[in-house]
C-alpha cells in the first residue's frame, strides 16, 4: 500500500489550514520507511486540536464551577459569622422604636436637649415570638442582666413568684427588672391565657437555669381561691430548689420594681424585718366582714358570687382572729414550709375555700399565729411593699391618678412618677403598656440607672436600655444619676 498517497489524501482532505501547513512542514523530513507514521501523525493532529478544543472547554467550565463555588462558601459564611458573633446592638431606629418622653428628663438627667432617646428593644412580643436565636443571643438583644452585681446581693437570693395572664411586653420588662442570676423565679401562667402567650412565656423562661413555670397551674378567678391557690402551687416547687433562697416575694404581672435588687436585699435582711415575715394588715374591719361571714363559690375564670341566699359560714378554725390586708408579703422560708405543713395552716386553708379574697386575710391571719416562724404580732401595716394609689385615699394619701382607675386602682400615668419614686416601696401597683407607656419607659430607665449606679462589678454594653443615633455616646449613661 502506497502510504504517501494516504498520507496525502488525509493531509489534502484536511480543510483546516493549520493542520494542512503543519503536514506540508512534516512530510518532507520523513524518510519514505517512516511514511507510516507520517500518516498517523498527520492524521492524528486532527483529533489532537479537537480534544484539546475539548478540554480547555472542560477547564473553562471547571474554573467557573469553582468560581462559583468558592463566593457561595464566602458569602454563607460570612452570614453565618454575622448571625454568631456577638456584636454591638444597632440602636432602634424610628417609627418602630417610641422615643423617650420630654417629661423624662426630670428624671433621666443624662438625657440631652434636643436629642431624641429609644429604647433599644422595642417589639418585643414579636422578636420573642418569632426569634430562633439561641439563648445566649436573646439574653443579650433583651438587656438581662447575667452576673451578681454586689457580693451582699450574691448571698443573699431571694424568691420571687409571678403570678400573669396577659401583657407578654409587661411581663419581660418586669422580669427583666427583677432578674439577677442568683436569685430563684416561679412563674403562674393562668390556664385561661392565650395558647400563644403560654408558648412564648415558656419559651423565655427556658432560657434561665434558676426560673421555671409552676409545676400546676390554676385557672385564676378574681377574688377567688384560685388566686391563693395560684402562690401556694409556687411555694411548693420553690421549697423544692436547689436555689437557697432566704424570703420570697409574690408579685402579679402588672407589677414595678421601685427598689434596686440591692436595697432589696438590704431592705429585706434589716433589723426590723431580718427574721420577720413581712404581711401588711390588721385586724378585719366590720367593713370587711362579709367577705368571711358568708359562703361564696368561684365561678371558674369569671367571678366570685355568693351561694343561695347568703349562706352563712362558721367561725375560723381553731378560735383564729381574722386580719384582712394585702396579697402581697415578703415571708421566710421557714414560714413558707410552716404554711405548707403545718395542722393550724391547713385548717385555715381549707376554712377559707368559699371566702371572699381569700389571699387578703390568709397570709396575715397566718402570720399572727404565736407557732408561726417570723411572726409579727400586730404589726399593722409596717412594710413598705406596695405603692397604690386607691381611689378612696385621693386627697389624702395621695394627690390623684394621673392615668385612670380600674377597680378603684390607679393605672399609672407619666405624672404619678415623682410619687411612685418618692415612697421608696418595694414595688409599685399597677401598670399598662398600652394605654400609658411612657410611664413604664420612663421608670424602666430610671430603675435600671440606679441598679447598674450601684454595682460593684464592671457593666456589660449590652445592659443598658436606652440609645440614639445621632450623637457619639449613643447609649444613655447609667452615670447619669438616679
Amino acid at each position: 500500500m502506497d502510504y504517501s498517497n494516504t498520507a496525502q489524501n488525509s493531509c489534502s482532505d484536511d480543510k483546516d489550514p493549520k493542520k494542512a501547513l503543519m503536514c506540508k512542514v512534516s512530510l518532507p523530513h520523513h524518510k519514505e520507511t517512516d511514511q507510516p507514521q507520517r500518516n498517523f501523525f498527520c492524521g492524528g493532529a486532527g483529533r489532537l486540536q479537537r480534544n484539546g478544543a475539548i478540554m480547555r472547554q472542560l477547564e473553562g467550565t471547571k474554573c467557573s464551577f469553582l468560581l462559583c463555588l468558592g463566593l457561595s462558601i464566602a458569602i454563607c459564611s460570612f452570614i453565618y459569622l454575622r448571625t454568631r458573633m456577638p456584636s454591638e446592638v444597632k440602636p432602634p431606629q424610628p417609627p418602630s422604636c417610641r422615643p423617650f418622653s420630654p417629661k423624662c428628663k426630670a428624671f433621666l438627667p443624662g438625657m440631652q436637649e434636643g436629642v431624641e432617646w429609644y429604647r433599644r428593644d422595642c417589639q418585643v412580643e414579636s422578636y420573642i415570638l418569632n426569634s430562633h436565636l439561641q439563648c445566649s443571643n436573646l439574653t443579650r438583644d433583651l438587656h438581662f442582666i447575667t452576673k451578681p452585681l454586689s457580693r451582699e446581693e450574691e448571698v443573699y437570693p431571694v424568691a420571687f413568684i409571678v403570678t400573669v395572664h396577659k401583657e407578654l411586653e409587661l411581663f419581660m420588662r418586669l422580669f427583666r427588672a427583677i432578674y439577677m442570676p442568683q436569685n430563684v423565679y416561679c412563674i403562674h401562667v393562668d390556664t385561661k391565657a392565650p395558647w400563644e402567650y403560654q408558648a412564648a412565656i415558656r419559651k423565655l423562661v427556658s432560657c434561665f437555669r434558676n426560673a421555671f413555670l409552676s409545676s400546676r397551674s390554676e385557672t385564676v378567678t378574681y377574688a377567688g381561691f384560685s388566686r391563693l391557690q395560684a402562690d401556694l402551687n409556687c411555694m411548693k416547687d420553690l421549697v423544692k430548689s436547689k436555689t437557697p433562697w432566704r424570703k420570697v416575694v409574690n408579685l402579679c404581672g402588672q407589677d414595678f420594681p421601685v427598689k434596686s435588687n440591692l436595697e432589696l436585699v438590704q431592705y429585706l435582711q434589716s433589723k426590723e424585718w431580718r427574721d420577720r415575715n413581712m404581711t401588711p394588715g390588721v385586724k378585719q374591719p366590720a367593713t370587711m366582714k362579709y367577705r368571711t361571714h358568708l359562703q361564696y363559690k368561684e365561678i371558674t375564670g369569671s367571678h366570685v358570687a355568693v351561694k343561695g341566699a347568703g349562706l352563712k359560714k362558721g367561725p375560723a378554725p381553731h378560735n383564729l382572729q381574722i386580719y384582712f390586708g394585702t396579697a402581697y408579703y415578703a415571708l421566710t422560708r421557714d414560714f413558707v414550709d410552716f404554711a405548707l405543713k403545718s395542722p393550724i395552716a391547713h385548717s385555715l386553708l381549707e376554712w377559707s375555700r368559699d371566702t371572699f379574697s381569700p389571699d387578703e386575710h390568709y397570709w396575715v391571719t397566718l402570720n399572727h399565729v404565736k407557732e408561726a416562724p417570723g411572726s409579727h404580732i400586730d404589726g399593722g401595716w409596717a412594710g413598705n411593699i406596695r405603692t397604690i394609689k386607691w381611689r378612696d385615699q385621693e386627697g389624702r394619701v395621695h394627690n390623684g391618678c394621673k392615668g385612670h382607675y380600674i377597680r378603684d386602682i390607679c393605672v399609672y400615668g407619666l405624672e404619678d412618677l415623682p410619687w411612685i419614686i418618692n415612697s421608696n416601696s418595694m414595688f409599685a401597683n399597677k401598670f399598662e403598656s398600652n394605654t400609658f407607656p411612657e410611664a413604664l419607659d420612663c421608670l424602666e430607665q430610671w430603675h435600671r440607672n440606679k441598679v447598674l449606679n450601684q454595682a460593684t462589678v464592671s457593666i456589660e454594653p449590652s445592659w443598658l436600655l436606652a440609645a440614639h443615633s445621632n450623637s457619639s455616646s449613643r447609649y444613655l449613661n447609667s452615670s447619669a444619676g438616679a
